[in-house]
């Protein structure tokens, strides 16, 4: 296989075929499938080992902090070194991992396959990014990145909840072996697919919000970048995460699944129309745009929570507004770090789980204290900032124009 180191962000030939990208695109789902399941099947595990529901909670954050600490590190492994082949043995560990779940003897060994398959995840997800960002036309980047990044968003509303169910009715394991048989065959064509080098940069099209100016950003934009993405996935995050919960408080239970598939699909809708927008404006101006409209539409969520209709139309605004956000973010980033694309989304996705883990944590808090509508209040004053952190990002891009 013969990916270039730190392929520059530009045209490729022949360019991404459809299977390639639905392969990207499995691959992002099984993954986020493995992210999203254990949550509901931890009543399960719980139960399996003889451990509390709150102690059997440590199994995602073992896995969050996993993937925070080792993303970063294996982006910079990845830029400097083949990603195509880093990408195949981090599936081949992530596969392994889950068959570590599935077999564990114990709640101690259950932990470790959790923080095994949390590190190889970190090596999955981005390295799938750079490689798709990489090869795709200028001109469609964003949209690509928002039809594998789709893979992940579906796996919040189908692959979970399928993973729930095969859990109660066959056992918790049997998720785990699913997943572990799915990724390990996927590692297969990803060891072939990625052949095609980038052209050259004098052929190479210019991306519309990248111009031709010399310099690399620095460390501190760098990190201005990233810090946008951990607070969007603080005010996002802090409304899903706990929509099912106050739900069930409030006697709705019997309303959770539909709107957390309305929620989903306005996800990916959200995605696909971010993505299209990115391409054909400046990506900076889409992100600043879908943190303006999440923290206004938050407010809505939060006004109309207590009838059942009109929550549901807040969130099928709500969803489609936030994750316009996502594929823009990872977009501006790849135009303007083309040699460190991989470590950049890593750093990207290491946000995310920041942002997400901040908001479980504080959340429950925030929730127990003061009520479900009070937490959506906050979330949407946290994405104020990050829409002015957002509006002050240089538009620069850095090596080769």
């Amino acid at each position: 296989m013969h990916s270039a180191r730190a392929e520059p962000a530009q045209e490729t030939v022949p360019g991404l075929s459809a299977g390639v990208v639905a392969l990207a695109w499995l691959t992002q789902f099984l993954v986020g499938t493995d992210l999203f399941v254990v949550a509901p099947l931890l009543p399960h595990i719980a139960a399996s080992f003889g451990v509390s529901t709150a102690g059997s909670g440590l199994l995602v954050t073992a896995f969050s902090i996993a993937y925070v600490l080792a993303s970063p590190f294996a982006g910079r492994v990845s830029d400097r070194r083949d990603r195509a082949t880093v990408l195949v043995v981090a599936l081949v560990l992530f596969s392994a991992a889950n068959v570590g779940t599935a077999l564990a003897p114990h709640f101690g060994v259950l932990l470790v396959a959790r923080v095994m398959a949390g590190a190889a995840a970190a090596g999955t997800g981005p390295t799938v990014y750079a490689l798709v960002s990489t090869r795709a036309r200028p001109q469609a980047r964003a949209q690509v990145l928002a039809v594998v990044g789709s893979g992940l968003l579906t796996a919040l509303w189908v692959g979970a909840p399928a993973g729930a169910l095969l859990g109660r009715y066959v056992g918790w394991q049997a998720a785990f072996v699913i997943l572990a048989a799915g990724t390990f065959l996927l590692a297969l064509p990803h060891a072939f697919v990625w052949r095609a080098r980038p052209v050259p940069p004098a052929t190479a099209a210019v991306a519309p919000d990248a111009p031709r100016r010399p310099g690399r950003p620095g460390a501190g934009v760098a990190v201005s970048a990233v810090a946008v993405t951990a607070l969007w996935a603080f005010s996002v995050y802090s409304l899903y995460t706990f929509l099912a919960v106050a739900l069930h408080s409030d006697g709705r239970a019997t309303a959770v699944t539909w709107l957390l598939v309305v929620y989903g699909v306005g996800a990916v809708v959200g995605g696909q129309v971010g993505g299209r927008f990115a391409d054909r404006a400046d990506a900076v101006r889409v992100t600043r745009s879908a943190l303006a409209l999440t923290a206004a539409l938050e407010a809505v969520v939060a006004v109309a929570f207590p009838v059942t209709w009109a929550l549901a139309c807040a969130l099928g605004l709500f969803a489609p507004a936030a994750y316009a956000f996502f594929p823009a973010q990872q977009r501006h980033l790849v135009d303007m770090f083309p040699e460190r694309a991989t470590a950049m989304l890593s750093w990207n996705n290491s946000a995310l789980f920041v942002g997400l883990s901040l908001a479980g944590a504080a959340g429950g808090q925030i929730v127990h204290a003061l009520g479900y509508p009070a937490l959506l209040y906050i979330g949407a004053a946290v994405a104020v900032p990050a829409c002015l952190v957002a509006r002050g990002r240089p538009r620069r891009t850095g090596g080769r124009s």
